[in-house]
């Protein structure tokens, strides 16, 4: 099950196996998923298309964290 929380206004979805984007999200979500690299951190856009970082974090607290600060920036 997907679990969603709120940093400085922007969500921060962090998605279960074989949940989707489409599924979840929405434009400006950050969105956290997990695969055999690790925890990746991208950013959904108008059209439900992702954008993000080119490696994945070796740890969900590490890819949180990156989020939290994006959504920082996001909120000036």
């Amino acid at each position: 099950m997907s679990t969603v929380i709120q940093h400085r206004g922007i969500r921060i979805v962090t998605l279960s196996a074989n949940e989707t984007v489409a599924e979840h999200c929405k434009e400006g979500d950050i969105v956290l998923v997990q695969d055999n690299s690790g925890w990746w951190t991208h950013f959904v856009g108008p059209n439900g298309e992702t954008e993000g970082y080119d490696t994945a974090f070796e740890s969900y607290d590490k890819a949180l964290w990156t989020a939290k600060a994006a959504a920082e920036f996001s909120a000036e």
